[in-house]
């Protein structure tokens, strides 16, 4: 890979993965603020928002630093299973892929719930439950994302035995 196309993919992948988190801590900042307020119009944009943030940041983000992240470990010494760290960072961000497509469902409830409804919906006993989990959803993911983040930048560990040379396919 030329040197200005490495930048530019290694800048992209950067930006990406920051977005990504920073969409995910707006998500958690809407989330606590619907469990918590007692304003019905809080409460009801706030699931609202949750969705949009959700469909046109948090899942487009999270597919262009995967996407990015694998064309910088396939065009660089790197490598995709060269290092424990990269191996590791790509399996961490498939997990997290795969749990927020699986989170959109509780998005898409909540998100349901206060579509229409009466004050008394936004506030009942049965919805504080997935309300609870959207909040802690969200804060997982938020410390899954800074622990993908933190294997980049001290990249522990050395060399798998493909990186290293000690299979026959290395």
């Amino acid at each position: 890979m030329k040197p200005a196309f490495r930048k530019l993919t290694l800048t992209a992948h950067v930006v990406l993965s920051i977005g990504w988190i920073g969409a995910v801590a707006a998500f958690l900042v809407l989330s606590i603020a619907g469990l918590t307020s007692r304003n019905p119009d809080i409460v009801r944009s706030s699931y609202v928002s949750m969705g949009l943030v959700s469909r046109f940041a948090i899942i487009p983000m999270c597919f262009a630093a995967l996407a990015t992240g694998v064309l910088e470990a396939l065009c660089t010494p790197w490598g995709l299973v060269r290092y424990y760290w990269v191996a590791t960072k790509l399996a961490l961000t498939l997990v997290a892929t795969l749990l927020l497509l699986l989170h959109e469902n509780a998005i898409a409830r909540a998100g349901q719930r206060v579509s229409g409804a009466v004050v008394a919906q936004l506030f009942a006993t049965d919805f504080v439950p997935l309300k609870v989990e959207l909040v802690q959803k969200s804060a997982l993911a938020i410390v899954l994302l800074l622990g993908i983040a933190a294997l980049g930048i001290y990249k522990p560990w050395g060399l798998t035995a493909y990186g290293g040379g000690n299979n026959s396919l290395g």
